[in-house]
């Protein structure tokens, strides 16, 4: 067993309770354990947006339990941590289906309070969670460009649906830019694949330094790459990050003692101006970097506005995305 203690958040608990539960899991077999307290959903709530944690122990009642795919914690815990409900009285074989396909990873019923329950406990919160290390370590391998070690498209899409699902209760907007890059294609011609893929890792790199860590950088094919702002203030923010991302491309990289140049052209879509479906706005992003591509020039192209915008002012005429 690891010798690193689990960090679980432990809801449903009252004051006296407390102790007695910490004093258990001390001496429960599948820890050691820290556990964090809170009384309710909403002060979980506040909490697991303070902290991380290995695990979610929820002690509910039936009708409690019943709102929980609707409470927004449960979909900020169970992308990352592995969650348990125990629910008082008898277990309804509908509602635990409900639960787990929200993501929880074990229903369970409440069991009166003793040092043989706490045992119980221990063990599925151990289980919990190493099962769920285990699913995201599964999902991290599939999910991982090889060349660049960036998330890849199934990943990017899973996880901006996840945040979309999220915006459906708190519509704040986010951003999505798609660049297609040129010149992997000549440098694999003049110095092999292998410097071709150190490229796109440079560039990975570069992208990466250039926004939040909040934000996600994604690799979708061998030359085209795109960028998720999860929140945004106006619109003109993602044309900011645009006009940022370009200039730093616009160095060039060293490459076995070489220099070596890229082009860049950047499209970029918007939720919600633009769509409330993952696949529909990157499709959108991908189209809007193709015309900004096509126009031969290095700069950004946004499809709410189809509009041609280098890093100065507006071109004269539009260019619709194809």
């Amino acid at each position: 067993m690891q010798s690193a203690a689990l960090r679980i958040l432990w809801i449903g608990t009252d004051g006296a309770a407390t102790p007695v539960i910490d004093r258990r899991l001390a001496d429960a077999p599948f820890g050691p354990f820290e556990v964090t307290h809170c009384a309710s959903l909403g002060e979980a709530s506040t909490t697991l947006g303070e902290r991380a944690f290995d695990g979610v122990m929820i002690d509910a009642s039936a009708a409690e339990a019943s709102q929980l795919p609707a409470w927004p914690g449960l979909a900020q815990a169970t992308p990352d941590m592995a969650v348990v409900v125990r629910i008082a009285g008898a277990l309804d074989a509908a509602l635990a289906l409900r639960l787990l396909q929200s993501g929880v990873q074990d229903v369970l019923s409440l069991p009166v309070a003793t040092d043989a329950a706490a045992i119980d406990a221990a063990r599925s919160l151990r289980l919990a969670v190493e099962r769920k290390r285990i699913e995201l370590e599964a999902r991290k391998a599939s999910a991982t460009d090889l060349r660049t070690g960036l998330p890849n498209r199934q990943q990017l899409i899973d996880h901006m649906s996840q945040l979309l699902a999220l915006r459906g209760r708190e519509p704040a907007p986010m951003a999505l830019l798609a660049l297609r890059i040129e010149g992997f294609d000549t440098i694999e011609a003049t110095l092999g694949s292998e410097s071709a893929n150190v490229l796109r890792r440079k560039v990975a790199v570069r992208l990466r330094a250039a926004v939040r860590s909040s934000d996600v950088v994604a690799a979708l094919t061998a030359d085209t790459f795109a960028l998720l702002l999860a929140s945004t203030e106006e619109p003109v923010d993602a044309e900011l990050v645009a006009r940022k991302l370009l200039q730093a491309l616009r160095q060039t990289f060293s490459l076995s003692g070489q220099s070596a140049a890229i082009a860049a052209g950047i499209g970029i879509s918007q939720f919600p101006a633009d769509g409330n479906d993952a696949s529909v706005l990157l499709r959108q992003a991908l189209s809007s970097a193709a015309a900004a591509q096509i126009s031969g020039r290095d700069g950004f192209v946004n499809w709410r506005e189809s509009q041609w915008r280098d890093t100065g002012a507006a071109n004269d005429g539009d260019i619709d995305p194809p």
